[in-house]
């Protein structure tokens, strides 16, 4: 089965259950231009928010809170911020234990792409994709337009491919 394929059958899931979650010390709900844009690209393209949080930059909170997200009804959870390089950010460092797989692509290509827009600065992103208990798991930079870059370029056009693979 080609891949032509695979996104045949995966298009045949439908729209995908979302949560998006907002990882910052700084940030409150009128001023998450970062989250809001996940949402909207997301449901422009057909998906279902779930649910939305804004969390601190607090490991354990952000462990515990990925693990009943786990446990519910949802596909894709789509994380913004906490993947600095700062002492504070340590989103990659909370969710990686979880993962049950990586895929290093996604990173990859996400800096490849955001070389072309912000230059060598770009090697400081430390994007994520992996999965955890059949669940798709996205870890994004906060800025609007690492959000946007993700999104529509990597993210929307293997969204429905990505979780008919990880509930397999």
């Amino acid at each position: 089965m080609g891949v032509h394929d695979h996104h045949t059958e995966a298009n045949k899931i439908g729209p995908i259950r979302y949560v998006r979650l907002s990882i910052t010390d700084s940030r409150k709900s009128e001023d998450d231009h970062s989250g809001r844009l996940i949402e909207s690209l997301l449901n422009e393209a057909g998906h279902c928010q779930v649910a939305s949080m804004i969390l601190k930059n607090d490991p354990k909170g952000l462990r515990e809170v990925m693990k009943k997200l786990c446990e519910e009804e949802v596909d894709l959870i789509v994380m913004t911020g906490g993947t600095g390089l700062s002492k504070k950010d340590q989103t990659i460092e909370a969710i990686s234990p979880l993962l049950d797989k990586v895929l290093p692509g996604f990173g990859e290509l996400f800096r490849s792409l955001s070389f072309h827009e912000v230059g060598s600065a770009a090697l400081m992103s430390r994007a994520l994709c992996g999965t955890a208990k059949g669940r798709v798991i996205v870890s994004l930079p906060g800025s609007e337009d690492a959000v946007r870059l993700a999104l529509t370029k990597l993210l929307l056009p293997e969204v429905q491919h990505l979780v008919w693979q990880a509930s397999r």
